[in-house]
């Protein structure tokens, strides 16, 4: 029978060193693979955007187009786009007689407005006070957010057609005065009643005074766009 010399047993000892040490080497990636599994489920989930609701804006009258491209700009550089979803500037296309020839002009159908759709924060509230142009969030207060629109007054908004072509005739003479009680025909504020503050006869336009989330809104409209209020 044989027996284990003392070289055989030298000779068994490095596989055993061997076998210890890759035993051990192989723990480490198991627990860096723990920590790793752990960090990923301890990571916090990302904050939901609120809602985006529609607002209306006073802007400087004559500049709609020029401030809304602005608005559009200043929230791509600050990086507000999921905030932001849309800005509209309604407008209609005419079609008139003038001096025997028929002439088509773009007419902005509440000057010196905006609706615009966003989700109202602080940022997006500094953003809009901050760019040149920009009255406020009609209804805002100094430490009360703005209301916003109501939902059939965004549809009916939703609803024009911005390049509608409606025929119209000749301009003609104003038929309300100053202190007049009318009623609007047609557009996003249609139904609303409100009073002749001024007649701007150069533009053939009325200015009517309405009360809008409680304030009084002036509104700029052609003669054939209001009827008497009964």
């Amino acid at each position: 029978m044989m027996t284990d010399t003392p070289e055989a047993a030298r000779e068994d000892q490095p596989r055993a060193d061997v076998a210890e040490a890759a035993s051990q080497m192989a723990e480490p990636p198991s627990a860096v693979a723990t920590a790793e599994t752990v960090a990923t489920a301890e990571k916090p989930a990302p904050s939901p955007i609120p809602e985006k609701k529609w607002y209306v804006v006073k802007v400087q009258s004559g500049r709609e187009n020029t401030i809304k491209e602005a608005i559009e700009k200043r929230v791509k550089i600050e990086g507000l786009e999921d905030y932001f979803g849309q800005i509209v500037v309604p407008v209609e296309r005419e079609t008139a007689v003038v001096k025997g020839k028929r002439v088509t002009r773009t007419k902005k159908l509440y000057p010196g407005y905006l609706m615009v759709e966003v989700a109202f924060n602080d940022k997006i509230l500094y953003l809009f006070r901050e760019t040149p142009g920009v009255g406020d969030f009609v209804g805002a207060g100094p430490k009360t957010a703005p209301p916003p629109m109501k939902e059939q007054e965004v549809q009916r908004m939703l609803g024009q057609r911005p390049e509608a072509v409606r025929e119209k005739p000749a301009a003609t003479k104003i038929r309300f005065s100053r202190g007049d009680r009318v009623k609007i025909r047609e557009g996003m504020f249609a139904g609303m009643e409100g009073e002749v503050s001024e007649i701007l006869e150069a533009k053939g336009l009325v200015r009517v005074m309405l009360k809008i989330f409680g304030r009084d809104v002036p509104v700029e409209l052609e003669d054939w766009q209001i009827d008497p209020a009964s």
